[in-house]
């Protein structure tokens, strides 16, 4: 089993995230699915109104995908595409890239490295790796660990422009904002296209959306500090 399929399998052996999803079924199931169709409009409007050039673009965390043996997908691909056409305009003073990967590969930081330098980002480019996460929770956890004391001027928040794919923004937003980041979202493609394989997509992520969203305020509301120490 890969360290990535691992990882799946014991989040959803974790009773607090057990906890959390019976939580969102029920909600589910009492309003006749409503509450999901909320969540999936709202993933929708996200990945089709997401900007493909950012208001500031100072600080970009790049968001990985999984890429076996090194190799990328056409959604790695447009994230990357995406990270060199905002250098081009308006290079960024900052930039994170996200994602680790199984044991004896390349983490997902690590090719997003490698195919940018390919792409003609210079070696020396203020390019900084996080590459022990598995997911996109852990993704911006350790994001925030390693900018520290810069994501702060003048005791303001300084603001992250989110980079991934459309379908994945919701998400991302939901978690950056519970972890206190102060975000803008940078989408990879220039439009959303809507067909079988991305309305799948949407569909996935409406469901995790509002599964860690109704978990988290369900924790909110019965005070339970152990499920929001994961997500804030």
């Amino acid at each position: 089993m890969t360290t990535r399929a691992t990882h799946r399998m014991r989040l959803f052996g974790d009773l607090d995230v057990l906890h959390s999803g019976i939580v969102a079924i029920a909600a589910c199931v009492l309003t006749a699915g409503l509450v999901y169709v909320g969540y999936l409009l709202h993933v929708w409007r996200t990945a089709r109104r997401a900007p493909c050039l950012p208001e500031r673009g100072e600080c970009v965390l790049l968001f990985g995908k999984h890429a076996p043996q090194g190799r990328i997908d056409r959604d790695f691909e447009a994230r990357l595409d995406r990270a060199v056409s905002l250098w081009q305009s308006r290079p960024p003073a900052h930039v994170v890239l996200l994602g680790g990967g199984a044991q004896g590969e390349p983490s997902e930081a690590e090719v997003a490295r490698a195919e940018l330098i390919a792409r003609g980002i210079a070696a020396d480019a203020p390019l900084q790796l996080e590459a022990a996460s598995r997911d996109t929770l852990q993704n911006l956890r350790n994001a925030r660990g390693l900018l520290g004391d810069t994501l702060y001027v003048d005791g303001m928040r300084r603001r992250v422009t989110l980079l991934s794919s459309r379908y994945h923004l919701a998400r991302c937003a939901l978690f950056a904002r519970q972890l206190g980041f102060d975000v803008e979202l940078c989408a990879a493609e220039p439009r959303l296209q809507l067909g079988p394989r991305m309305v799948a997509r949407l569909a996935g992520e409406a469901a995790y959306v509002c599964w860690s969203d109704l978990g988290t305020r369900w924790a909110r509301l019965i005070g339970h500090q152990r499920m929001l120490a994961r997500v804030t």
